[in-house]
């Protein structure tokens, strides 16, 4: 279905506009749960014997998806209150086969994690999602996971609708990822967990590394070594996962949208509380005080095994720099919000080495640029780098940008707005709370004005 045309007029979309605010971002907010961590600690505290609670779990529609699976797959999954759900599990090769298919909506994530957890069980199940989810690539997760014994049997390119057989006698992995992804290492450590003896994985550049800090918080064990820019990570199989509480912090990738926000708006000073600064996170915030920005971390602790902080980021002039490849898989969700920060900037920014983005929710890459173009600013494509040459001032803004039900192009668009000379008009808003629930008014709080409205 194209959105392009009248979109206002088409009740299956939510357009939004955004436009200058009146006055800066200010005050103190703070974000949803970490997504990562959020389906990390539902689908562990399934897997581990006893009752798990969790505390700031995030609930968007990507996560809700999630604890649904979890409870089709044996688990009890209970809400105690806003971010507050207990876990039941089963121990690990404890999960039934699910009565009906598993929907996963949106979550690319949820999809290719929940293919290692059926691959190492001896049960049936069929994977769906919607029509963004059904359009991505779960191959690079069936391939190896095919050689734990599972089978596998999708559209064409292993597309969803997906069917599972997983296996009783799982074999481990030992698997050298082409491409760092954390969801497919993840995969095969979930796989792994059901096996006899020792999962192997050597990922090229170290991803996100949530799964093996959860791992070791449930009472696996998992040793990891640096090798060159990249890691290896070996997990014994079966383990007693042993239940144990996890706090989620609040989500980088979230608050990478009010921060940058705040550095783009004239007068904002704003601190977003409790961020997750798991260092293979946080190459955004690495990136824009390279660009000069002010960004000023302050009460830094550990919570569950995650070190967290205050972020507090005022406004000013940011200026054009490299961003290196090896520094994507640690900010690969961020790169169309740093394009929009970086169409603010002055000189030249060069993104190196994007080729995952074009494997997204959307051709992140392709969407980026276009979100770009209809606000005036010119970005290139050369291989896989993405380059801006800018000269300081804000973008004209005016665009139309089409979200290709895609969450951070349409927040990213909208930011863009808060800071552009017009306001820039997104097709779709929907999307924006499978990850991101209550974003508009939570920005519309920090400007003090309805800044962020239906189109």
């Amino acid at each position: 279905m194209s959105h392009s045309a009248a979109p206002q007029h088409d009740a299956a979309t939510q357009p939004l506009r955004a436009s200058r605010p009146g006055s800066g971002l200010t005050g103190r907010i703070r974000v949803a749960g970490d997504k990562s961590i959020s389906h990390r600690a539902l689908m562990f505290g399934a897997l581990a014997v006893g009752r798990t609670e969790i505390t700031g779990l995030l609930e968007g529609e990507d996560v809700l998806r999630t604890a649904a699976a979890m409870r089709a797959l044996g688990a009890t999954v209970d809400r105690l209150g806003e971010g507050h759900w207990q876990v039941a599990g089963r121990g690990v090769g404890g999960l039934v086969e699910p009565a009906d298919v598993l929907d996963m909506g949106n979550s690319g994530t949820a999809a290719r994690l929940i293919c290692g957890l059926i691959a190492g069980h001896p049960i049936f199940a069929v994977l769906t999602g919607d029509a963004s989810l059904r359009s991505r690539p779960m191959k690079r997760v069936m391939d190896p996971l095919a050689a734990s014994g599972a089978r596998f049997t999708g559209r064409a390119g292993g597309r969803l609708p997906l069917a599972i057989e997983g296996t009783a006698e799982p074999l481990p992995l030992d698997y050298r990822l082409p491409v760092a992804s954390a969801q497919v290492k993840s995969a095969v450590l979930l796989a792994g967990l059901c096996a006899r003896g020792t999962t192997r994985v050597e990922e090229p550049e170290a991803s996100r590394d949530h799964t093996e800090n959860m791992l070791r918080h449930f009472g696996a064990t998992v040793r990891v070594e640096a090798q060159g820019h990249g890691r290896v990570i070996e997990l014994e199989g079966q383990p007693e996962l042993v239940a144990a509480p996890v706090h989620v912090p609040a989500d980088p990738s979230s608050a990478a949208f009010p921060l940058v926000a705040a550095l783009l708006v004239p007068g904002s000073s704003l601190t977003v509380e409790g961020v997750g600064l798991n260092p293979l996170r946080t190459g955004l915030f690495t990136t824009l005080r390279e660009m000069g920005a002010n960004l000023v971390v302050t009460n830094e602790r550990l919570e569950g095994g995650e070190p967290v902080g205050d972020i507090t980021a005022t406004h000013g002039p940011l200026r054009g720099v490299d961003v290196p490849a090896e520094r994507a898989p640690s900010m690969i969700d961020e790169y169309p919000i740093l394009a929009v920060a970086a169409a603010f900037a002055s000189g030249t920014t060069r993104m190196r080495g994007l080729k995952e983005l074009r494997v997204k929710e959307s051709d992140r890459l392709a969407a980026t640029v276009a979100l770009l173009a209809a606000n005036g600013v010119a970005a290139e494509v050369e291989g896989d780098d993405l380059i801006l040459q800018r000269n300081g001032r804000p973008p004209a803004g005016g665009g139309h940008v089409t979200t290709h039900m895609d969450h951070r192009i349409a927040m990213s668009a909208l930011v863009l707005g808060l800071g552009a000379e017009q306001a820039v008009t997104v097709d779709d808003g929907r999307f924006i709370d499978t990850s991101f629930p209550g974003f508009a008014a939570l920005m519309n709080g920090a400007t003090g004005a309805e800044a962020i409205r239906p189109a």
